[in-house]
Protein backbone atom coordinates (compact mmCIF):
# COMPACT_ATOMS: atom_id res chain seq x y z
CA UNK A 1 0.00 0.00 0.00
CA UNK A 2 1.16 3.52 -0.67
CA UNK A 3 1.52 5.70 2.43
CA UNK A 4 -1.68 7.13 3.87
CA UNK A 5 -0.54 10.63 2.88
CA UNK A 6 -0.71 9.61 -0.80
CA UNK A 7 -4.52 9.49 -0.59
CA UNK A 8 -6.80 12.51 -0.80
CA UNK A 9 -8.60 11.56 2.44
CA UNK A 10 -8.09 9.03 5.23
CA UNK A 11 -11.41 7.44 4.20
CA UNK A 12 -10.09 6.79 0.70
CA UNK A 13 -6.99 5.16 2.16
CA UNK A 14 -9.08 2.84 4.31
CA UNK A 15 -11.44 2.04 1.43
CA UNK A 16 -8.43 0.90 -0.61
CA UNK A 17 -6.99 -1.09 2.31
CA UNK A 18 -10.36 -2.81 2.78
CA UNK A 19 -10.51 -3.62 -0.96
CA UNK A 20 -7.06 -5.24 -0.77
CA UNK A 21 -7.93 -7.07 2.47
CA UNK A 22 -11.01 -8.49 0.77
CA UNK A 23 -8.71 -9.88 -1.95
CA UNK A 24 -6.49 -11.31 0.82
CA UNK A 25 -9.38 -13.36 2.19
CA UNK A 26 -9.59 -15.33 -1.06
CA UNK A 27 -6.36 -17.27 -0.44
CA UNK A 28 -6.70 -21.06 -0.15
CA UNK A 29 -5.72 -20.90 3.55
CA UNK A 30 -8.54 -18.43 4.27
CA UNK A 31 -11.84 -18.54 2.34
CA UNK A 32 -10.40 -20.42 -0.67
CA UNK A 33 -12.05 -18.16 -3.23
CA UNK A 34 -10.64 -19.07 -6.63
CA UNK A 35 -12.87 -18.45 -9.62
CA UNK A 36 -10.37 -19.70 -12.17
CA UNK A 37 -6.94 -21.27 -12.11
CA UNK A 38 -6.10 -19.26 -15.23
CA UNK A 39 -7.32 -15.85 -14.06
CA UNK A 40 -5.49 -13.08 -15.86
CA UNK A 41 -5.78 -9.33 -15.67
CA UNK A 42 -8.83 -8.27 -17.67
CA UNK A 43 -10.58 -11.64 -18.03
CA UNK A 44 -14.02 -12.40 -16.54
CA UNK A 45 -12.79 -14.33 -13.50
CA UNK A 46 -10.39 -11.49 -12.68
CA UNK A 47 -13.25 -9.00 -13.09
CA UNK A 48 -15.46 -11.11 -10.84
CA UNK A 49 -12.83 -11.17 -8.09
CA UNK A 50 -12.51 -7.39 -8.43
CA UNK A 51 -16.28 -7.10 -8.05
CA UNK A 52 -16.14 -9.23 -4.88
CA UNK A 53 -13.29 -7.09 -3.51
CA UNK A 54 -15.11 -3.85 -4.28
CA UNK A 55 -18.36 -5.07 -2.74
CA UNK A 56 -16.46 -6.31 0.32
CA UNK A 57 -14.78 -2.93 0.67
CA UNK A 58 -18.14 -1.17 0.27
CA UNK A 59 -19.72 -3.37 2.97
CA UNK A 60 -16.81 -2.71 5.33
CA UNK A 61 -16.70 1.02 4.57
CA UNK A 62 -20.38 1.14 5.49
CA UNK A 63 -19.81 -0.96 8.60
CA UNK A 64 -17.09 1.39 9.84
CA UNK A 65 -18.97 4.54 8.79
CA UNK A 66 -16.49 5.90 6.26
CA UNK A 67 -19.28 7.57 4.32
CA UNK A 68 -16.95 10.06 2.63
CA UNK A 69 -14.93 7.29 0.94
CA UNK A 70 -14.89 7.56 -2.83
CA UNK A 71 -12.09 5.92 -4.67
CA UNK A 72 -12.28 7.04 -8.27
CA UNK A 73 -9.86 4.50 -9.74
CA UNK A 74 -12.05 1.64 -8.49
CA UNK A 75 -14.65 2.79 -11.00
CA UNK A 76 -12.23 1.87 -13.80
CA UNK A 77 -13.22 -1.76 -13.25
CA UNK A 78 -16.86 -1.04 -14.08
CA UNK A 79 -16.68 -2.01 -17.78
CA UNK A 80 -15.43 -5.48 -16.92
CA UNK A 81 -18.03 -5.84 -14.14
CA UNK A 82 -20.80 -4.94 -16.56
CA UNK A 83 -19.67 -7.70 -18.91
CA UNK A 84 -19.72 -10.23 -16.07
CA UNK A 85 -23.11 -9.03 -14.85
CA UNK A 86 -24.61 -9.16 -18.36
CA UNK A 87 -23.34 -12.72 -18.89
CA UNK A 88 -24.71 -14.04 -15.59
CA UNK A 89 -27.88 -12.64 -14.06
CA UNK A 90 -26.97 -14.17 -10.67
CA UNK A 91 -23.40 -12.83 -10.62
CA UNK A 92 -24.22 -9.88 -8.37
CA UNK A 93 -25.80 -12.18 -5.79
CA UNK A 94 -22.87 -14.60 -5.92
CA UNK A 95 -20.38 -11.74 -5.63
CA UNK A 96 -22.32 -10.24 -2.72
CA UNK A 97 -22.33 -13.62 -0.96
CA UNK A 98 -18.55 -13.91 -1.30
CA UNK A 99 -18.07 -10.27 -0.27
CA UNK A 100 -20.23 -10.82 2.81
CA UNK A 101 -18.22 -13.89 3.75
CA UNK A 102 -15.01 -11.86 3.36
CA UNK A 103 -16.43 -9.09 5.55
CA UNK A 104 -17.43 -11.61 8.23
CA UNK A 105 -13.99 -13.23 8.07
CA UNK A 106 -12.18 -9.90 8.48
CA UNK A 107 -14.46 -8.70 11.28
CA UNK A 108 -13.96 -12.02 13.08
CA UNK A 109 -10.18 -11.58 12.87
CA UNK A 110 -10.54 -8.02 14.16
CA UNK A 111 -12.69 -9.20 17.07
CA UNK A 112 -10.19 -11.92 18.00
CA UNK A 113 -7.30 -9.47 17.75
CA UNK A 114 -9.00 -7.04 20.12
CA UNK A 115 -9.87 -9.88 22.51
CA UNK A 116 -6.30 -11.21 22.55
CA UNK A 117 -4.54 -7.86 22.71
CA UNK A 118 -6.72 -6.05 25.19
CA UNK A 119 -8.47 -8.88 26.96
CA UNK A 120 -11.85 -7.37 26.21
CA UNK A 121 -14.10 -6.61 23.31
CA UNK A 122 -15.57 -3.21 22.57
CA UNK A 123 -19.28 -3.47 21.76
CA UNK A 124 -20.23 -1.98 18.41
Amino acid sequence: MPPREAFTTPENYYATVLHELTHWTGHASRLDRNFSKTSRFGDESYAFEELVAELGAAFLVGHFGFVAATVENHASYMASWIKVLKNDKNAIFTAAKHAGAAMDYLLDIADKTVDQRDGYKIAA
